[in-house]
């Protein structure tokens, strides 16, 4: 959001971003170009009070994610404002708020005048549950902050540094980055750690995350005596990847991972699930496995570690891969066009 509204700033367009106040801390909005609105998480009547004021005067709204999309329909309720709703990822319920999800996701779908997705699956997704005008829109990763480039003797350094933090030193190291949540796959990978275990140098395996699946995964690992330490959140991911042998991504769905463009930028070999927009993003830069199978799972990050040129033409690959994503000024003028057609006199809205 924040390389959207600096991009559109940037070309002249007004932009508000209603958020919460802690958002705009972490993002520094007004420092993108953009008019910050706080506006409440919350649902209660003075938040969405607070929300349909700020998008009285609009052109058009644009809302990120389901829930945003559901808030801004009911802030527009009545007027003709164009709705936007980038659907950046999917949406996870068991049990009885499964069918509440199905439908949020019909709301949102048939609410917006355009449904944009960031992988292909998810524009499937979006028309099943009704959106008129569903379009498939890679976002960017975005550039990191530029800086003097760093010496490759000093980029060694840190890598070894942060390998010595870890307790690496004359290990390989395995990295995964999410929250600690069911659908992202961790149990796969502690089956897959206990099969590696056995190796004569066993991997170490560090995941950076917080969340509800903490106290079972850290039970499994101690009781099980498994070579994988929880960090918790973490703010360095991007130096925990670029330190490790490979980075490992079980999860049983994903659109644009960015986790997976982080190695992949980085030169890290990437193992990851089979699943949801991953291989459309990886194209041949991955080694792709089945998803909850710890075998496969082991089995492939044992062979790379074994295979040092391989682990070497992988990263190449994915190197290359990552050179054909959008960047983010192709992201920005997709979202305007999108915009120009439907604020256009031609449209008809």
């Amino acid at each position: 959001m924040r390389s959207l509204a600096a991009g559109l700033t940037a070309r002249g367009v007004r932009v508000a971003v209603c958020a919460p106040p802690a958002v705009d801390r972490l993002q520094d909005f007004g420092a993108a170009g953009a008019h910050h609105i706080p506006v409440a998480r919350s649902g209660d009547p003075a938040a969405l009070a607070s929300l349909r004021g700020a998008c009285a005067d609009a052109d058009l709204v644009h809302a990120h994610g389901l829930h945003a999309g559901m808030r801004a329909a009911l802030a527009l309720g009545g007027l003709r404002t164009p709705l936007v709703v980038t659907w950046h990822t999917r949406a996870y319920a068991e049990g009885a708020r499964a069918p509440l999800l199905r439908l949020l996701e019909k709301r949102v779908a048939r609410a917006a005048s355009v449904v944009l997705a960031p992988s292909s699956d998810l524009v499937l997704r979006a028309r099943r549950r009704g959106a008129r005008d569903a379009r498939y829109a890679p976002t960017a990763f975005p550039a990191p902050p530029a800086g003097p480039l760093a010496a490759p003797a000093d980029a060694e350094a840190r890598r070894n540094k942060t390998r010595a933090e870890l307790g690496a030193v004359d290990r390989p190291l395995l990295v995964a980055v999410g929250s600690l949540e069911r659908h992202r796959g961790y149990g796969t990978l502690l089956d897959a750690a206990r099969e590696w275990a056995r190796a004569g140098t066993p991997p170490l395996l560090v995941i950076a995350g917080e969340g509800p699946e903490r106290s079972g995964l850290q039970a499994r690992i101690w009781a099980e005596e498994l070579p994988v330490r929880l960090l918790g959140r973490r703010q360095d991911a991007a130096e925990l990847i670029a330190a490790a042998d490979l980075a490992v991504l079980p999860s049983r769905w994903e659109a644009r991972s960015v986790l997976a463009q982080q190695a992949l930028v980085a030169g890290v070999p990437l193992v990851a699930s089979r699943v949801g927009g991953i291989p459309e993003l990886v194209g041949d830069g991955a080694a792709l496995v089945p998803y909850g199978d710890p075998g496969a799972l082991a089995a492939t990050v044992l062979r790379l570690l074994d295979d040092a040129p391989g682990r070497r033409a992988l990263a190449r690959r994915g190197l290359r891969q990552a050179a054909s994503w959008p960047t983010e000024d192709a992201t920005v003028a997709q979202v305007l066009s999108v915009y120009d057609e439907l604020t256009s006199p031609r449209s008809g809205l």
